[in-house]
This record gives structure tokens, sequence and C-alpha cells, in this order.
């Protein structure tokens, strides 16, 4: 079953827990996103002093800015990783559920695994790209890990991304020999995830993760395309998944937060128009 239901109505009833506030909403949906949904909020005076560091900050010093602010991240287990998807990509309207990211369906928690009909972890940012592997780090970082269908991980493999090829059926998504167009209910958050990476992992003892304009990177640390991940970064805006997915990983997971989530307009002031 589809994730994007139509609903109308809304409940609110918040539970508070420090600054983290679990949200129960139930809100009208439109045909592509999800705009309401269990959500946890974290407070907006929590997020802006978290980014103050970076205030009026452009270029090369805001990356620089953002990179000090989330690094140094609590490093979960790639085991742990089942356990932490199966919250932050909780169905909203089915808590015994996750969302695959490319196909959008929902699909039980218990089936995970690497079989035909399960879900398993994708890196969005294709682990190949720098050969991490999933060592703890980069190969673990919630930021850019998503539950997908086992056989559309496979079919979307170390591509990287960009807009064309040729349909592919297992999700509303097409395929060439060197990229793959996810659906554009999610290139905004794929392209957001990219950026985190880009960012967070920038040397000093760890890889160094950069955008590309190049598509085919092999095993050069390096993603592309970076001037579509910027288009799809205004084409599909920040919506109520992605939020409480950051709130959740902030607040329990890794203590830190993807800056892309909480300001799109970071992508434009660090790499351009």
């Amino acid at each position: 079953m589809n994730w994007k239901s139509k609903i109308s109505g809304a409940l609110v009833a918040t539970l508070a827990l420090g600054s983290l506030a679990f949200t129960p909403v139930i809100a009208k949906t439109d045909s592509t996103k999800i705009v309401a949904g269990p959500q946890a909020v974290t407070s907006q005076s929590t997020i802006d002093a978290y980014y103050q560091p970076a205030a009026g900050k452009t270029g090369a010093a805001l990356k620089a800015s953002l990179h000090d602010i989330i690094d140094n991240h609590t490093e979960v287990s790639y085991d742990t990783v089942w356990t932490a998807l199966k919250e932050t990509d909780q169905d909203p309207s089915n808590v015994n559920n996750v969302i695959e990211l490319y196909t959008g369906k929902s699909i039980s928690k218990n089936s995970n695994g690497g079989n035909v009909g399960q879900w398993n972890r994708e890196h969005v940012w294709a682990k190949s790209h720098g050969d991490f592997g999933t060592s703890m780090g980069p190969g673990t970082d919630l930021h850019h890990l998503r539950p997908s269908d086992v056989v559309v991980n496979s079919a979307r493999g170390n591509l990287d991304f960009d807009n064309g090829g040729t349909k592919y059926s297992g999700c509303d998504c097409n395929r060439d020999g060197d990229s793959w167009e996810p659906p554009t209910r999610v290139k905004g958050d794929i392209a957001r995830m990219i950026f985190y990476m880009a960012v967070r992992y920038e040397g000093g003892g760890e890889i160094d993760l950069e955008t590309s304009e190049n598509v085919n990177n092999g095993s050069n640390p390096l993603h592309g395309k970076l001037s579509t991940l910027k288009a799809w970064n205004k084409l599909d805006p920040v919506d109520a998944f992605e939020k409480k997915r950051n709130d959740i990983i902030f607040e329990k997971w890794q203590k830190n937060r993807n800056p892309f989530i909480d300001h799109p307009e970071y992508a434009t002031a660090i790499w351009g128009n």
C-alpha cells in the first residue's frame, strides 16, 4: 500500500520530552508529498542556537562552519541501523511499518533482510563512492541511510543521481548506464542527504566526500550531479517526514542534524546557483 493516502481533519496531542515533542498529527496530504504526520518536533529555539555559529556566512566559510557544528556525531553500528530506521522511517499511518524510499510503499518493519519482497538499508551516498563500506561513520550515518525495496536498491546500485534514462518498472524511477532518477516526491530528500554527506565528511582523519558535476564517479569519493541536485532541492521542498527524521536522529541517535533540512537555502549559499 502506498503511504500517500488522502486524509483530512486534524488531531494534535503533544507529549513533551525535553526539547523533543512527539506530535501525532492527522492532516490533509497532497498528491506527491506528505504534509503532516506523526512527527518529532525539536524546538525552534534549539535549532536556532544550533546554527548560530554559521550565521552570516557563505561559501567555503559556511561549509566549514556547518562541518564544525555537525562533526563528531555519535556513531552507531551497522546492526543498530536496522533498529533506528524502524523509528526514523516509520509510516505515519501505521506504526508497524516503514516507508520505502524509492517505491513509497509501506512495508512491515519486520520484513527486513536481503530477500525479494523485503526492505534493506540503502546508502543514498553510494558506499562505493569513497569505498567506505559499512564502517562506522559514513557507512552507518543515519542521515543518508533509508529503507529501500531489496530489488530496487540493487537496481540503483552505486549510480550517481541525474535526470533522464529509461523507465524502471520497480518504482517511478528512471535509470541509464551512469545515473538514477528517483521519484519527484523524494528528489529533494536525496539532494539534501548528499549535501549533508559532503559537509559532514571533510577529511581531517576521516574520508573527504565532495559533490561533483560529473556522473559515473566510480570509487572516487564524489557524488553527482551537483547542478541536478541543487535543482531537486528547490523542486521538492522539505516536508514533515524529513523534519521528523532529522529530529529523531538528532535527539535520540546521533546528536547531530542535517543542516539542509533545517535550512535548504544553505545549498545555494555554499554551491551557488
